[in-house]
Parts: C-alpha cells; structure tokens; sequence
C-alpha cells in the first residue's frame, strides 16, 4: 500500500501587505524554483467547493466568448503538464484521464460537456483567467472564477482592463497606461507574480459581492476580532501563452485569521500602518470600514502584550 500524500501545510500569508500603502503594479518575475501552481492541504476542500460552484452557479463561475476556445486548450495543456512536473505524488495522467491522488478523483480531460477552462480549474486551487488583445486593449474573453474577492465575473466578459478596474480608486490615472504596457510587452516563458489583500469579516471563498461598505460590524469587538477578521491575499501570476499570444492570470485565495498575524508583532505593526495610510476611496472600496477599528485595536493590544512579556523580536533597541 501507498503511504498517504503529505500535502504542504497551509501556512500564514501576509507577503503581500507593504507600509506604507500605495497603488503599484508590484510585479515581480518567479524565478527557476518559484511554482507558479501552489497545492497545499486546502486541496480537497477546495476543488470539492469549486465543483459544488460549477453545478449551482455555473454562469456565474464562468465565462467564455467563442474566439478563447484556442486560449483555453493552451491553458490546459499547460496546467496538466506543470502539475505532473511540479506534484508528480499528487497527480498522475493516463491516456485523457488526470487523477488528482490526494482526493482519488479522476477527470477527463477531453470531457465534451465541459469546457477546456474549466476543466483547468477543476485541477487546481487557483482561479484562471484569459485575456486576449483586441482593438480596444487587453480583454477578458474566457475565465473560471470561483473565489472572486467581492467582484461579480459575468459582467466583465468581453470587458477591456480599463474598465474591469475603473472602480478601483486611481487604477485609471496611476496604472492603467503601466498594465497595458506590460502586456505588450510580455514575453512567452516568463511568469510574474503580484499580490493583492483585504481584510474581511467573512472567510468565505465566493464572494461576489461586498463592496464600498461603509458601516461597522457590530457584532466584531477585541475579543473576538481574532477568529472573525481575516486576512484575505490573493496570489496572482500572469504568463503570456506562446500559441495563442494570450495572457493567462491565474489567481490563489489564500486566508489567515488576524490572530495568526497578531503573533507575528513586525506583520501586526505593517497591516497597522498599511491600513492608516490606505486612502479614504481605497478604504471605502475595500469596506475597512467594517472591520478597520476592531482589527487595529486587536493588533495593537497583541504588539502591546508582546512588549510586555519581552517577545517582540523586532523593537528597536
């Protein structure tokens, strides 16, 4: 008998956080060792959630236009083969099957009720999405996007970057001439990495809604901010696909609870100062509110017993 699969453990994330805040692209090329697929223990939950998403909300999890269908195909080829080259315990293929060992799920990979995409997403944690260039910018013309952090996907369909982010406050002035750019000019067999983060009253994985909310939980307080706060990241990688020229993102959820981050005092002190000199519009369509004097109250009592007890690795001297 097989011993069993030892998926990595689910780890804290908090990378991504920077004081004081800023709008940036904040792209960074993965170097030889860096996976841009990341598998850990949360991968029978997660890919059982996502099925689940595909059979009871399946228009709202995805979306395609005809002309991607060539971009899809390209997608999963290449998540089958950095799978099996990345998780040889985890994945094995054989003939158009792809099992996923951890879970003892097989899938068919040329499966005619169900689209290329999709069947990319059924095999991994992250959400994929594929933007093609078109006269009018970079568009999204295919994606599977089970775990959107409080953005509805349908609507964005055959929608120009411009203006999948013009609600973001400063996207368009700062950094939507930069994004674009950055496509051009991307070349095929590099893979950039970005983060993006939220803190969220609401562990939920899909979450569609939830914008520009303005008012305070009531129900949070030091107490309980802990295990009712989270720090929600999302892992984002592009990559230019070679045959198509399309431009893949694929987007990992990761979640900690805020008292993960309170027990490292230097990630506590930046999420504090990143919250304090986050913008009044970028607060709003993060909804801060919610959660902004709780959370800051929580960090600063846990930095304040750290001092106390004589564990706070990084004060001055």
């Amino acid at each position: 008998m097989n011993p069993p699969i030892r998926l990595r453990s689910r780890i804290p994330v908090w990378d991504t956080v920077l004081s004081p805040h800023r709008l940036s692209l904040g792209l960074r090329r993965l170097g030889p060792g860096e996976r841009w697929l990341d598998v850990d223990e949360d991968l029978e939950e997660d890919l059982a959630e996502k099925e689940r998403l595909f059979r009871v909300r399946g228009p709202d999890v995805f979306v395609e236009l005809p002309e991607s269908r060539a971009a899809q195909d390209e997608v999963l080829d290449l998540v089958v083969h950095s799978l099996l080259a990345e998780y040889p315990d985890c994945y094995s293929k054989t003939g158009r099957r792809l099992k996923i060992v951890p879970t003892g799920k097989e899938l068919d990979l040329r499966d005619p009720s169900r689209s290329p995409l999709e069947l990319a997403s059924l095999c991994v944690q992250e959400d994929l999405v594929v933007m093609q260039s078109r006269p009018d910018g970079w568009c999204l013309t295919a994606a599977a996007v089970c775990f959107p952090t409080r953005w509805a996907l349908r609507p964005q369909l055959g929608r120009a970057m411009t203006q999948i982010h013009e609600r973001v406050p400063g996207y368009v002035e700062a950094l939507d001439e930069s994004s674009n750019r950055f496509f051009d000019g991307m070349k095929s067999g590099e893979v950039y990495g970005r983060g993006n983060w939220s803190l969220l009253d609401d562990p939920t994985l899909h979450q569609p809604t939830g914008k520009m909310q303005s008012h305070r939980n009531p129900k949070l307080d030091r107490t309980n901010a802990g295990d009712q706060i989270w720090l929600r990241v999302e892992h984002q990688t592009l990559q230019r696909l070679p045959s198509s020229d399309s431009i893949l993102f694929g987007i990992r959820i990761h979640r900690t609870p805020l008292r993960d981050v309170a027990e490292d005092v230097l990630a506590s002190r930046t999420l504090i100062e990143a919250i304090d000199t986050m913008a009044s519009a970028m607060q709003r369509y993060k909804s801060l509110g919610r959660v902004r004097e709780v959370a800051t109250s929580y960090l600063e009592d846990a930095i304040a017993e750290h001092e106390k007890i004589g564990a706070d690795p990084h004060r001055p001297a």
